[in-house]
């Protein structure tokens, strides 16, 4: 069975990227592999992860409710994005990866570097890179 790892986030260009390797899914009938990738540390304190376990559980929710059936795993190993979207991708044979771009600004891009740049680079299979929508 083939399969798509997806980068989530919940954030407009996390959605944007869920809900088109869920369409991807359906209609490949390829098996979806949702990745949500955290430092952890001091910084992923019980706070954070109560919410961040609340946004999966909403994201399978949509997902279930849309028919598709995903494996969703919630990363916290100090890796960071791009590492942990790779290592799966590797380890599952991934036909592709979904990940979510959102408009930086020159500055914005220079200072925190480019996990897209290193997925799309890096990743042992083609990459589909989808823009989150304009909020207006």
């Amino acid at each position: 069975m083939t399969a798509i790892v997806v980068g989530y986030v919940p954030k407009p260009e996390g959605r944007a990227a869920l809900r088109r390797a869920a369409e991807e899914s359906k209609l490949r009938g390829a098996r979806l592999v949702v990745i949500n990738s955290a430092h952890g540390g001091r910084d992923h304190d019980g706070e954070e992860a109560a919410r961040a376990d609340a946004e999966l559980e909403q994201a399978r929710g949509q997902l279930a409710e849309a028919g598709v059936e995903a494996e969703v795993r919630q990363l916290v190993r100090g890796m960071d994005v791009a590492e942990d979207l790779i290592s799966v991708a590797e380890e599952t044979g991934a036909d592709f990866i979904v990940i979510g771009l959102r408009r930086r600004s020159p500055v914005g891009k220079l200072i925190l570097g480019s996990n897209a740049q290193r997925i799309l680079l890096d990743a042992p299979c083609p990459v589909l890179a989808v823009k989150a929508e304009d909020l207006g």
